[in-house]
């Protein structure tokens, strides 16, 4: 008993210690079971040039809206009204946004979309179809077919990622990207977005149901999330091997002291 009860209190101490550590790299621990968190829902993802857009036009009577849908069926129509036989890789499927800001699109001819939201676009091209009596009610859907983020930083595996559609948290992203590794700083993953044609960055704490409500919760095209490291060296495995040979020294010093104040070591 002289030996197990210091080992006890010892074992007590590591199990403690270890839970306090561990829940600094625990997401949302903040959150109580059973109670509501609001949701920042005003996700509106912004159209920028070299994006790629899925536009489908759709109406009552389907005969209408086919010069408004390229590359669908066997055929495709140009922006002139014509229609050839379709065949278009995949790299070329969509409107590309040119370096102006513009899509072609048939019948309506240029359209400026960069900057806009995808349902401010869908809403602008539904109207110029009603305001040239071309289609009655028409309803228009807009996907990205090239929607990206990058995620770089304190994660297992970094690099440039493609998702379907435009609909991605930034739990997702990290998530995508392995997870992070033990070097992370939760309370630091920065988001950098360009707003009105400059870079911004914003940092969200994945510790607290704060995040829920971060404007950089949904991500939008291009943006880059960055999980700022704890430490800033080029070799970070030598704070770790730091970290653990203090920790080690710790153990050992409590045990050795253990076991002198029981007599066992040093006693008569």
């Amino acid at each position: 008993m002289r030996i197990i009860k210091p080992f006890l209190v010892v074992v007590t101490m590591m199990i403690l210690a270890s839970c306090a550590s561990s829940k600094k790299f625990v997401y949302l621990n903040d959150m109580v079971p059973g109670e509501s968190y609001p949701i920042n829902t005003e996700m509106s993802t912004v159209v920028h040039e070299n994006d790629r857009l899925d536009i489908k036009v759709s109406c009552k009577n389907p005969e209408l809206a086919v010069p408004f849908n390229v590359q669908t069926g066997a055929y495709q129509v140009a922006a002139d009204g014509s229609v050839k036989s379709a065949g278009v890789d995949v790299l070329e499927q969509g409107y590309r946004v040119d370096a102006e800001g513009n899509i072609v699109f048939p019948i309506l001819g240029k359209i400026n979309v960069a900057g806009k939201s995808l349902k401010d676009v869908s809403d602008l091209i539904a109207g110029m179809i009603e305001e040239g009596n071309y289609i009655k009610d028409p309803e228009v859907s807009i996907e990205f077919l090239n929607f990206k983020y990058t995620v770089l930083g304190a994660v297992n595996s970094k690099g440039t990622y493609t998702v379907d559609g435009d609909k991605v948290t930034i739990i997702e992203a990290i998530a995508k990207a392995g997870d992070v590794t033990r070097a992370a700083r939760l309370d630091r993953i920065a988001v950098i977005r360009m707003v009105d044609g400059k870079q911004q960055i914003f940092y969200n704490d994945l510790r607290t149901a704060d995040i829920f409500m971060s404007p950089t919760y949904y991500l939008q095209q291009n943006d880059i999330v960055y999980v700022e490291p704890k430490y800033r060296t080029r070799n970070e495995n030598t704070w770790q091997w730091v970290s653990f040979g203090t920790s080690l020294i710790s153990v050992v010093s409590t045990i050795l002291w253990a076991l002198t104040g029981t007599g066992i070591i040093g006693g008569n």
